[in-house]
């Protein structure tokens, strides 16, 4: 039985997205995707060359048959910036979908969600599927939905700190409460433990690019976290045994050989 990841209507197989920056080299990057099986890549559009055909670019390193590319508006600060660069990423053939980021605060890249509302509202209208990165906010999750996104994407702690999930019981909250659209935990994993974790607390999926990009061996990473988001899918669809504060026996006590 199939357990694809599906954003507005579109199905993926594997529940891990992956990013494109910070790798030492293309080549890297690209074996590194092959080995976490993801068949999404974000591509922030402000970072990649799209207009000179000559000079090398990622994107000639991603096989655009087998991965889907969801653009982003990374170092973005103002809903207009976010929306005009939505706008290239659509015009340079991208997609029309977009990982949506308008940064609020340069030291912690906390989403300002006020922005992002208006970009969601905007870019919707306009065609796009909007997939917002924003706080472990169910308020502001609420409000994303209805100016239209396509998913939720709360972060699991500051872009690129790799410190993990930070705020369970808010992930397990939106988790509760936020049923229409996927819940996708974007940033602040470190390791696959942080990546089983998230999905154990019933996210949809995991969106992650510095925890394999700078690991020492980022394809091994790749496959690390791979394997972490499949288990703790299982895991959550499995369902854990209760927690208990005193031991209970393995074995049933009656029938025992005296």
């Amino acid at each position: 039985m199939s357990d694809n990841l599906v954003i507005a209507g579109r199905a993926f197989k594997s529940r891990l997205i992956v990013g494109t920056g910070k790798y030492r080299s293309f080549p890297e990057m690209a074996r590194a995707h092959a080995a976490s099986g993801a068949d999404m890549v974000t591509v922030a559009v402000r970072r990649v060359n799209l207009t000179d055909k000559l000079k090398e670019s990622l994107l000639d390193y991603i096989d655009r048959e087998k991965i889907f590319i969801l653009p982003n508006t990374a170092a973005c600060y103002t809903a207009d910036e976010a929306i005009r660069t939505a706008r290239l990423g659509r015009e340079v053939g991208l997609s029309n979908w977009v990982k949506l980021e308008v940064i609020g605060d340069q030291q912690t890249l906390f989403p300002d969600t006020e922005q992002l509302i208006e970009a969601t509202r905007v870019l919707v209208k306009e065609g796009f599927v909007v997939l917002p990165y924003t706080n472990d906010d169910l308020i502001a999750a609420r409000k994303l939905i209805d100016a239209g996104a396509a998913a939720v994407m709360p972060l699991a702690a500051p872009i690129g700190s790799g410190l993990g999930v930070q705020n369970p019981a808010n992930l397990r909250i939106l988790r509760e409460r936020i049923t229409e659209v996927p819940m996708i935990v974007d940033a602040g994993v470190g390791t696959a433990s942080d990546a089983a974790v998230a999905m154990e607390l019933g996210a949809d999926g995991v969106l992650m690019n510095t925890a394999i990009a700078e690991a020492q061996d980022a394809v091994l990473m790749a496959e690390a976290m791979r394997a972490a988001v499949i288990a703790g899918r299982k895991s959550y669809l499995a369902g854990r045994m209760p927690k208990r504060l005193y031991a209970s026996a393995s074995s049933p006590v009656s029938g025992v050989v005296r």
